[in-house]
């Protein structure tokens, strides 16, 4: 079994000076942990004191393919070599081919590429605008797009307008309209939200900053036909979920729904480079229209050629199988842990939300037991933490992290 070279409680020196700086130097819009990483390799990360760590948050899921893939760093390395950026006054050699790959990967028609999943989802909210105005007819500044409780799609000012987490939306106003709110996973809920201001249903398939929760099997496919039935768009974000995290290509693939627009970003650039995009119809993703809309470093050359051999890799399946293949090993072990300092745990491919016993401890404190104990994960809210390591994790991988985990519930109980 692999072993971790991480434990231990104190800092080391080269470790301090770093938070150091970074504490006096940084805005403080995030609070990690107190591990400071040099360099990765597949799916462990060295501090700047040497010490390894299993990464069990692979960036979000942005470095699903592992730290250093030798074939996206290839790719990154070629275009360097060529050119990085053109902006999208010109064409470029890399957009097309990865665009026409990616449409056809996940089985739409038609690529909005951006950088960051923040920027796709604002871009499919204005694409999901316009298409109502002038194609289902809405009445000017009147489009309603409904909305998840317990939903993250981002942190920009509009985004945070329909977000019921606090830290991100409290001391941010005044909020933008045009948003209704409904329960996640209840159908009746949605139908009962319903009307003709409706244009979209923005979604995601697995709340991953909720803490992995995962709907009833019945609530998407009951989505895509209320959003059918309502002459709406169904807009699912799998910029965590996509993209082999839970053993498809997409998330929603699961159930078997099809969504009218799709956002991808994280794993999109490889763990190399921000990458996002919106996918979907013609009819839908066509409405834009030249100036409305763009990036000045969306779909630039050096993310078209990292995001074409992403696309390359995931259509061979490997990673997908391999988060399947993975998934009832994870649940396995976590299950075992339920009683003793685990109260229940969600599981989607290589994928996990897990709920600790608060008395035994938050997420913050459970997440820095297990960095003393060699594995990185992120807390997420009150005692849940989650773990997503990079689909090259082993089996051994896997069980030394969940044993670490179940070493932590132990000491603090």
């Amino acid at each position: 079994m692999t072993t971790a070279t991480g434990a231990g409680t104190g800092l080391g020196a080269a470790t301090a000076a770093a938070l150091a700086v970074e504490d006096r130097s940084l805005a403080h819009n995030y609070s990690p942990l107190p591990v400071v990483i040099a360099s990765g390799d597949g799916a462990w990360v060295t501090d700047v004191d040497g010490k390894r760590y299993l990464d069990g948050l692979a960036a979000y899921s942005a470095v699903n393919f592992g730290h250093g893939n030798a074939r996206l760093v290839a790719a990154a390395k070629a275009q360097l070599d060529r050119v990085t950026l053109t902006s999208r006054a010109f064409v470029n050699d890399q957009l097309g081919p990865f665009a026409s790959s990616l449409a056809e990967l996940t089985g739409t028609e038609m690529v909005l590429p951006m950088n960051t999943g923040a920027e796709a989802v604002e871009s499919a909210i204005k694409v999901s605008r316009a298409w109502g105005y002038r194609v289902k007819g809405v009445p000017a500044d009147r489009a309603t797009i409904i909305v998840a409780s317990g939903n993250f799609h981002g942190r920009t000012t509009t985004i945070i307008s329909f977000s019921d987490d606090p830290d991100a939306k409290d001391d941010f106003g005044p909020y933008t309209p045009g948003f209704r709110t409904v329960p996640y996973g209840d159908a009746d809920a949605l139908r009962a939200a319903m009307d003709d201001t409706v244009v979209a249903v923005l979604l995601e398939p697995i709340q991953g900053e909720g803490g992995v929760v995962i709907p009833p099997a019945s609530y998407l496919p009951a989505v895509r036909e209320i959003c059918d039935e309502f002459g709406a768009l169904f807009v699912a974000d799998e910029i965590q979920s996509g993209l082999g995290r839970t053993g498809h290509t997409l998330a929603v693939s699961r159930v078997g729904v099809r969504p009218d627009l799709i956002t991808l970003g994280k794993a999109l650039g490889g763990g190399i480079v921000p990458v996002s995009a919106v996918v979907g119809s013609a009819a839908v993703l066509g409405v834009l229209r030249p100036g409305e809309h763009g990036s000045t470093f969306g779909g630039n050359p050096l993310a078209a050629a990292v995001g074409a051999e992403v696309v390359t890799m995931l259509g061979e399946g490997t990673f997908q199988q391999r988060a399947l293949d993975g998934e009832p090993l994870l649940r396995g072990l976590l299950e075992d842990l339920v009683g003793k300092g685990v109260v229940a745990h969600r599981v989607a491919g290589l994928w996990a939300g897990i709920d600790i016993d608060p008395a035994i401890g938050t997420g913050k404190e459970i997440a820095k037991g297990l960095a003393e104990r060699g594995v990185l994960v992120k807390d997420t809210h009150g005692s849940t933490i989650r773990f997503a390591p990079p689909l090259v994790v082993t089996d051994d991988e896997i069980a030394m992290a969940i044993g670490a985990l179940g070493a932590v519930l132990r000491d603090r109980s």
